[in-house]
């Protein structure tokens, strides 16, 4: 069980992830605290493998003594420019699912970012996007940040992916959830 957090519905997003608990998933663009790093490790098992990915090296630093302290050997920390094609040191086409949860609006190359995604991801994969919405809102980046829901969308489906599934992750964001075909 997570803790409680008001500005996204953590177990809404989580349900999204593939039931099994030898899944292969991937948190790109995991943040300091790998806030869903270690909610996906109970749900994929000590079976399963939990890839923290981010750019930050410290960060890294923090979930991967984190893990190792709670007994999660599942979870494998992975520095990586998500926005270089092929920069990202995990099999292509082996993951279950990847998360993007409040990651592109950082990006300078958006769709580079989203290619590298879907290359990691094995056929029926799922992609489950979390970004800030475009309404004026008191938290998260300037508006002009924000990545556009349908901008968004159409650019994904010429990747090989389907929209499965639009949800409201919280009050200032959107969900969405693809699948590679």
């Amino acid at each position: 069980m997570m803790a409680k957090n008001t500005l996204l519905d953590a177990e809404l997003i989580l349900s999204y992830l593939p039931n099994r608990t030898d899944a292969k998933v991937a948190d790109l663009g995991c943040g300091n605290f790998g806030y869903f790093v270690f909610p996906l490790a109970k749900l994929v098992g000590k079976h399963g493998r939990v890839y923290a990915v981010d750019i930050i090296k410290s960060a890294l630093a923090e979930i991967k003594k984190k893990a190792h302290t709670n007994n999660l050997p599942q979870i494998e920390t992975i520095w990586s420019n998500l926005e270089k094609s092929g920069g990202t040191k995990i099999i292509k086409n082996s993951l279950d699912a990847a998360f993007l949860i409040n990651t592109l609006y950082q990006a300078d190359k958006t769709l580079d970012m989203l290619k590298e995604a879907v290359r990691l991801l094995k056929p029926k994969g799922r992609l489950i996007i979390v970004d800030w919405n475009e309404e004026p809102s008191p938290l998260g980046p300037a508006l002009t940040q924000r990545v556009k829901k349908d901008k968004l969308v159409s650019a994904i489906l010429k990747l090989d992916l389907k929209l499965e599934k639009e949800f409201k992750p919280g009050a200032y964001h959107y969900g969405l959830v693809f699948k590679k075909l």
